[in-house]
């Protein structure tokens, strides 16, 4: 059953601190989930206790700190702390992180306090960062370019590249500049039956478009073993050994697999990298063997639901996702 009042969140989030403890390789997205129950339980300062925790913990590196930054200036803006909000926010812009997650969160803070101005200027300096001239926009980047797009709306201001871009990617029937338009809040006050059930069908839509992105809460994911790590699997359990021709064979499969996924249409994909004694540890919470390779998939979707995959296609002049070093654009997404 899903947390309905203060008490289930706060009961969640307590369970998800716990679960944090006994896995402490996915401490960093279970205590992201355990403070967003706190927040929707109204206890933001306990929630801002845990991003604190993540952000100074000495002996826990994070992966993603600039997220951890923006949910915490989210929060604190919330609840009267607008000063260290935009403290915040101010050194994410500086950072510039590689990443469209702290970006959308920082924009949408601002937003959400009618700081349109700051707002567009965020969601414009990501897009720059982010997305080059001519190249396949994300998935994760998407939402930045329909951001910017809804904020240009609520300015008044017309329309430019990046715009009719957010626009050809909008797949829902009600288009962007419906569901953005301003005067929609004055419809909600209307008395006109037609224009109260023209309201309800571009709300269905947004529910719908909605609906589908939560339908798929993680990337559809494939399991990368660094070259150390696959050498180890294979030592100690053989029978794997048919999954896994080579090292090179594997990362090309990879890299074909998904571009695969990728021309049926399946958004969000990404890549989970395993590592021999955390698999072990799946293999043993599910009362299986690790030499099964039926487990293999099973590993790859439980990795993925904490928070573990990193995002495919990376930016052309992003570093590979196989760890060469190399630019993508130079290594696997040269072909």
């Amino acid at each position: 059953m899903r947390p309905d009042t203060p008490a289930d969140h706060i009961t969640e989030a307590e369970r998800l601190q716990r679960t944090a403890a006994q896995y402490p390789e996915d401490h960093e997205p279970l205590f992201l989930q355990a403070a967003a129950h706190l927040e929707l339980a109204g206890e933001r300062a306990r929630a801002s206790t845990l991003y604190d925790e993540l952000l100074g913990s000495p002996d826990t590196t994070i992966d993603h700190p600039h997220l951890v930054k923006a949910l915490k200036a989210a929060n604190l803006w919330e609840y009267g702390h607008e000063a260290e909000a935009r403290a915040i926010i101010d050194g994410i812009r500086s950072a510039g992180p590689l990443d469209a997650a702290p970006w959308e969160i920082a924009a949408e803070t601002l937003e959400a306090h009618d700081e349109l101005e700051a707002a567009h200027d965020f969601f414009s300096t990501a897009l720059t960062l982010l997305l080059a001239p001519g190249e396949e926009v994300p998935y994760a980047t998407q939402s930045l370019l329909t951001g910017r797009h809804r904020v240009r709306r609520l300015m008044g201001v017309a329309h430019d590249a990046w715009d009719e871009l957010a626009d050809t990617l909008h797949t829902a029937a009600v288009p962007l500049d419906e569901l953005h338009d301003p005067k929609r809040l004055w419809s909600l006050g209307s008395s006109d039956p037609g224009e109260l059930q023209a309201e309800i069908n571009r709300l269905r839509a947004e529910l719908g478009t909605y609906r589908s992105a939560l339908s798929r809460p993680f990337p559809v994911a494939v399991l990368h073993w660094p070259e150390d790590e696959l050498r180890e699997l294979l030592t100690a359990y053989p029978e794997l050994a048919q999954e896994y021709l080579s090292h090179q064979d594997h990362l090309a499969r990879l890299e074909a697999a998904l571009r695969d996924l990728h021309a049926t249409g399946t958004p969000n994909l990404g890549i989970v990298t395993g590592t021999v004694p955390s698999y072990e540890a799946f293999a043993a919470s599910e009362a299986a063997s690790p030499s099964d390779p039926d487990l293999l998939p099973q590993y790859a979707t439980t990795l993925a639901a904490r928070g573990r995959a990193v995002p495919w296609p990376p930016a052309r002049s992003a570093a590979c996702w196989c760890g060469s070093g190399r630019p993508y654009r130079e290594c696997h997404g040269a072909g």
